[in-house]
């Protein structure tokens, strides 16, 4: 989805929770039937595999090749350590069960802390034009999305959401 797609929009508390839930759903069925089937404890990670080599074709020609966004505007998140996870999960517990539950909870766990290398240089504060904001808002402010209502478009200013708390509009 959209939280998925944006810089500016994937230092928000709710891409963390929404990106893993919606995200799972796939690899978990995969595995499933990878395990069920054959007995091959790697289903999810394949699947994370497809899907990101697909985002990455999608986000190279659609989103650069297109609309020239810079491609660490629209990057897609890191799946791959929550499948590994995932897989690892079932392959010692060898438990539908199990995995369902622990290795659900460790897939939504590591999501934020392996995808933070990436997003960690867009955090940064910087001053532009008095206001004070991240650098993915400095994106979002400079690459303007035309088919997003301009709710969206609003550039916070106040407190750093990167620090915590609500921000101020």
């Amino acid at each position: 989805g959209d939280w998925d797609f944006w810089t500016d929009w994937k230092d928000r508390r709710l891409w963390v929770t929404v990106v893993p839930i919606v995200a799972v759903t796939f690899p978990a069925a995969v595995q499933a039937f990878a395990w069920g089937r054959y007995r091959l404890p790697w289903g999810a990670t394949v699947c994370v595999l497809g899907l990101l080599f697909g985002e990455w074709v999608n986000r190279y020609f659609n989103f650069w090749g297109w609309t020239y966004f810079p491609v660490n505007f629209v990057f897609p998140s890191q799946l791959i350590p929550s499948a590994i996870i995932l897989d690892v999960v079932l392959l010692l517990s060898n438990s539908f069960t199990f995995t369902a539950v622990a290795g659900a909870m460790g897939w939504g766990l590591i999501f934020y802390p392996s995808n933070w290398p990436v997003i960690a240089p867009l955090h940064v504060p910087v001053e532009y034009n008095g206001m004070v904001m991240t650098l993915a808002d400095l994106q979002g402010y400079h690459y303007v999305r035309t088919g997003t209502p301009e709710y969206i478009r609003m550039v916070e200013k106040g407190t750093l959401r990167t620090f915590g708390k609500d921000v101020a509009p």
